[in-house]
């Protein structure tokens, strides 16, 4: 049940697509106050695409909420589940560029940057690399890109859910069942044959679904075969290469870049990603950054009880000095 503290649904007054290069497009609207503080929302995946849910967290009378689709998935163009779509120009620095695209295309200064899952990867990177550009983080579902996050997403996990570890494994050749995976599937993702797609994309995301900590364990939109098909690709695409960061634990490495940046993560006590104790470590070094611990959520922006973490923290910086409009 969708939790009091968020913000009445909105629409967007301002919406486009941003030719950003290679031949795509990236889908972005604009929701609140056209004068509000600047809030930037990155969703998660790679490839889950936007959706209205995260334009609740933040007051509506106080911000000016953009979001987007990023590269391949969502209304931006071209689309993942489409075999032709060139993935070599879909990278961490590619995302990165198109946000710097779409700030200055907003004529905005500053923004506090919202990142759920992927999105948190995405969000720390772009701090550490633009951090005049940011004026809070608001992360949530923490995740930092190192090859121990994937191993434990596509390997590890298999002790806790042995049976539907089973048939994740058993859906690449048996001679890759040793490997990486997530390797393993981009390959399959990539055949020229459809079926081969069609299966692939539906047992990434069966895995997916059943790796949810906490019920309800289910995603409405891996019913849709494009959503799957696209999803399934992107997410291969990044988690077999590093996520482009340039190396293992680059964001954990360049935590200190981000002191000067205030912001908080809320994670959920059974966010599996706490197995390795990433949010610990990152705001170990990360002094402005606070960890606010929710008992008995998962990896679920949409818990109430992370809701209100969520919404509280996004009020507080509302009122706060120095995002430049």
């Amino acid at each position: 049940m969708p939790s009091s503290a968020l913000y009445p649904q909105i629409e967007p007054y301002d919406h486009g697509m941003l030719d950003v290069g290679d031949g795509n497009s990236v889908y972005w609207e604009v929701c609140g106050n056209p004068e509000g503080k600047p809030a930037v929302v990155l969703h998660g995946g790679p490839g889950s695409g936007c959706t209205p849910f995260p334009r609740r967290y933040f007051d509506p009378a106080a911000y000016r909420i953009v979001l987007l689709d990023q590269r391949g998935c969502g209304r931006s163009t071209p689309h993942a589940s489409d075999p032709a779509t060139d993935m070599g120009v879909n990278t961490t620095s590619h995302l990165i560029t198109d946000l710097e695209l779409l700030r200055r295309r907003l004529g905005i200064g500053r923004w506090l940057v919202w990142g759920a899952s992927w999105g948190s990867v995405l969000g720390l990177r772009y701090a550490q690399l633009h951090p005049d550009r940011v004026s809070e983080l608001v992360l949530t579902g923490l995740a930092t890109g190192s090859r121990a996050e994937v191993a434990l997403l596509t390997r590890g996990l298999g002790r806790f859910f042995p049976e539907a570890f089973a048939r994740f494994s058993e859906g690449v050749p048996e001679r890759e069942r040793a490997g990486q995976l997530s390797a393993a599937y981009r390959t399959l993702l990539d055949s020229p044959d459809p079926e081969v797609r069609a299966r692939a994309a539906r047992n990434w995301t069966d895995w997916e679904t059943a790796i949810i900590p906490a019920p309800p364990r289910s995603e409405p939109r891996y019913e849709d075969a494009r959503f799957r098909a696209a999803f399934a690709r992107i997410v291969t695409h990044y988690f077999s290469q590093d996520h482009f960061l340039g190396g293992d634990e680059v964001v954990l490495e360049d935590a200190a870049s981000l002191n000067g940046i205030p912001g908080t993560i809320v994670q959920g006590s059974l966010d599996f990603g706490n197995l390795l104790g990433i949010a610990w470590r990152l705001t170990g070094v990360w002094r402005d950054g606070e960890l606010v611990l929710v008992e008995d959520a998962g990896h679920n922006a949409g818990t109430p009880t992370v809701v209100e973490q969520i919404v509280a923290a996004t009020d507080r910086y509302a009122a706060r000095d120095g995002a430049g409009r």
